[in-house]
């Protein structure tokens, strides 16, 4: 499922060159195989912000830039998902995905805004960067998100679990925003 809120019209920023977008398209991801683990979640998500950024590259689209308030926001979510074992955008108290990013102050009194989020959990090769982001792009609404031109930010949380169980895996939250 796949939730987007959108305040205001959004006009595409400046399109990076088609040198760079090749130069991005073919680039490695580093740790993008890597199962997540207490130790590594910020190599997780510097993967995560990588293979987006490949993927939109692909298509022509401008890259996304890691933003910390999109991030706690995200984080936050996956660690309630993740503790009071549930998976959806909106928690068992009604705190939707807007609340979440607003609260974490990423948009200003008078700023016009657009959000998106994307969530997954797998375990095994499912709940790494790739695995994640191969079951996105299956997915339209999440890969309309992933591919949505007036994005410019992204914030990724990640937790080493999964919210129906103890064991192994991992569960994410992306959040997406443009601020104007």
């Amino acid at each position: 499922m796949t939730v987007l809120a959108t305040a205001t019209a959004v006009a595409d920023a400046k399109r990076p060159s088609k040198a760079k977008l090749r130069s991005i398209a073919t680039q490695t991801c580093a740790d993008a195989d890597l199962e997540p683990a207490a130790g590594n979640l910020k190599r997780i998500r510097q993967a995560i912000l990588c293979l987006h950024n490949k993927v939109r590259a692909q298509n022509g689209v401008a890259p996304l830039r890691a933003d910390t308030r999109l991030r706690r926001a995200a984080t936050g979510h996956t660690k309630d998902m993740v503790a009071a074992g549930y998976f959806e955008h909106t928690s068992p108290g009604g705190a939707t995905m807007v609340d979440r990013i607003l609260n974490a102050d990423y948009v200003g009194d008078g700023q016009g805004w657009m959000l998106g989020e994307n969530l997954a959990w797998g375990t095994g090769s499912l709940g790494t960067p790739r695995g994640a982001m191969k079951a996105w792009m299956s997915s339209p609404g999440h890969k309309a998100n992933i591919l949505k031109r007036g994005f410019r930010e992204l914030g990724v949380g990640v937790v080493a679990r999964v919210p129906d169980s103890d064991g192994a895996g991992a569960t994410y939250t992306v959040d997406f925003g443009v601020r104007r």
